[in-house]
């Protein structure tokens, strides 16, 4: 009990520290799928940060991450959730919010400004630690929920969206996985 107590503690104090840096999540790009529930939803067309490297994601070592971290600090953009993750081609994208859309933001040798278009997916809420076995696992309830929901056709590789800081301890943290599709025509 004393563990969860100063785990919940020092969670509170690394957010109050964030938020006196103005280091802190304003908006989100989309709503969460809760864990465990699989669902079809709409992405919106969104203006994004992207940084990638030459192999999985699983093992960059959070050098995307800091590529965007970096990035969004020297720009002075407002942190926003969730951030995607395309897994086997390495990239993350980072979400602009509202404010920061209309910004003139400049591309980076390791980060790119693109706009990209709205998509229907069909997702799964996972809690748990981001990494390659819980994703694998959440790929593979997708995939049997796409072979029984016939009405809908893969149009895409699947990709991970990631909730929560990496500050936030393992056993809390949301992600989902997602697959682009389609609705099957006649």
């Amino acid at each position: 009990m004393k563990i969860v107590l100063i785990v919940l503690l020092i969670i509170v104090i690394i957010g109050a520290v964030l938020m006196g840096r103005n280091i802190y999540f304003v908006e989100s790009a989309f709503n969460k799928t809760p864990a465990g529930k699989i669902e079809i939803k709409t992405i919106p067309e969104a203006k994004v940060l992207i940084s990638g490297i030459k192999g999985n994601y699983y093992n960059t070592k959070n050098i995307l991450f800091r590529n965007l971290f970096n990035y969004i600090q020297d720009n002075q953009i407002s942190m926003t959730v969730p951030v995607e993750a395309e897994i086997d081609s390495s990239k993350m994208k980072f979400y602009l919010g509202t404010k920061d859309k209309a910004k003139d933001l400049p591309d980076r040798a390791n980060v790119l400004v693109e706009t990209v278009p709205g998509r229907t997916v069909v997702s799964i809420g996972i809690r748990g630690a981001y990494n390659k076995s819980n994703f694998d696992e959440a790929l593979v309830k997708l995939e049997s929920w796409l072979k029984e929901n016939t009405q809908y056709v893969r149009g895409g590789d699947a990709y991970g969206v990631f909730w929560d800081a990496p500050f936030m301890p393992w056993f809390l943290k949301r992600s989902e996985v997602h697959i682009p599709v389609t609705k099957r025509k006649g």
